[in-house]
């Protein structure tokens, strides 16, 4: 491991420094930080040539700024003649916006794609796109990690046997059936519908009376969707309703939704930092993905396979 060398942007420090640990090896030192007029300024205090660089990232609010300190984190590695590049990017921005849904739009997500592999990445790992298919939009190889190993073990251990996984929509039902298949329990889906950004109906289909809920999403942005499934959950005879989402965005509004919400409990994981308003909501579990990064950085250190943690 003597070749590797870890450093982290101001997204999620504490993320980086819990990866640190697993692998047992020192967060190498850097200042990322701001001029007076708000450009980013970056230095890197230790030598990086010929080394195998990770950083750690994710482009989580304020998604802007945090992603122009990937992408001068990357460039000074680049001319520091770094002997690889990995972006460890474990919530990766605009995965929203991965087509054209009306004309004269753009596909930020591929943007994005591209100014990471132009500044010098020469992999990318990720975790829980929220479309699967941006792995095509780069040219360098993309390791796309899953938190439900992490998210499995949570839920086998905190709710009854009778559980019921449900999708709050059509997108997540795969997700939620293989939760179902592997904890052995039933699912429930939320026929959800939208008119542009709102959402104006949805409809319960499967069984939950008399079960405790569980809502599987892969990111939480304005406690919307979570609120209003956990009411239409409730009024179908619901025992109790909770919630497991992999990436807490977390926007202004949503603090004070899922507070006052039917939730029983969220549990999210930490590939986003959490404000110290959400993680004082007594709603919220954080469980911790650094071990299932850190393990696959290790791996692809080594030049092991990693197709395990694909799960």
């Amino acid at each position: 491991m003597d070749n590797l060398i870890i450093f982290s942007g101001n997204a999620n420090l504490p993320l980086a420094e819990k990866i640190c640990r697993h692998l047992e090896i020192p967060l190498g030192q850097a200042a990322v930080g701001k001029f007076s007029d708000g450009e980013i300024f970056v230095e890197f205090r230790e030598n990086v040539r010929g080394r195998d660089v990770y950083i750690i990232q994710p482009t989580s609010m304020p998604t802007n700024e945090h992603l122009m300190e990937l992408l001068i984190m990357m460039d000074a590695l680049k001319r520091a003649s770094a002997g690889s590049i990995t972006a460890v990017v474990p919530y990766y921005a605009y995965a929203r916006q991965d087509r054209k849904t009306a004309p004269r739009m753009p596909i930020t997500a591929k943007l994005v794609a591209d100014l990471i592999t132009i500044a010098g990445a020469h992999r990318l790992i990720t975790m829980d796109l929220h479309s699967g298919q941006i792995q095509g939009f780069f040219n360098i190889p993309v390791d796309h990690l899953y938190a439900a190993p992490v998210t499995l073990e949570y839920v086998r251990q905190t709710f009854a046997e009778d559980a019921v996984m449900v999708s709050p929509d059509a997108g997540g039902v795969e997700r939620a059936r293989a939760f179902a298949k592997r904890l052995g329990t039933s699912l429930a889906i939320i026929d959800k519908r939208r008119e542009g950004p709102a959402i104006k109906a949805m409809t319960l289909i499967g069984n939950v009376w008399g079960k405790e809920a569980v809502i599987l999403d892969d990111m939480v942005t304005t406690g919307s969707t979570l609120t209003m499934a956990a009411e239409i959950l409730m009024r179908h005879g619901a025992r109790a309703v909770h919630a497991c989402v992999t990436h807490p965005v977390m926007s202004s509004s949503a603090l004070g939704k899922l507070q006052s919400s039917l939730l029983q409990s969220l549990a999210v994981t930490d590939t986003i930092a959490l404000t110290p308003e959400v993680a004082a909501l007594g709603k919220i579990r954080v469980l911790s993905v650094a071990p299932l990064l850190g393990e696959a950085i290790r791996r692809i250190h080594n030049r092991d396979s990693v197709s395990s943690l694909f799960v």
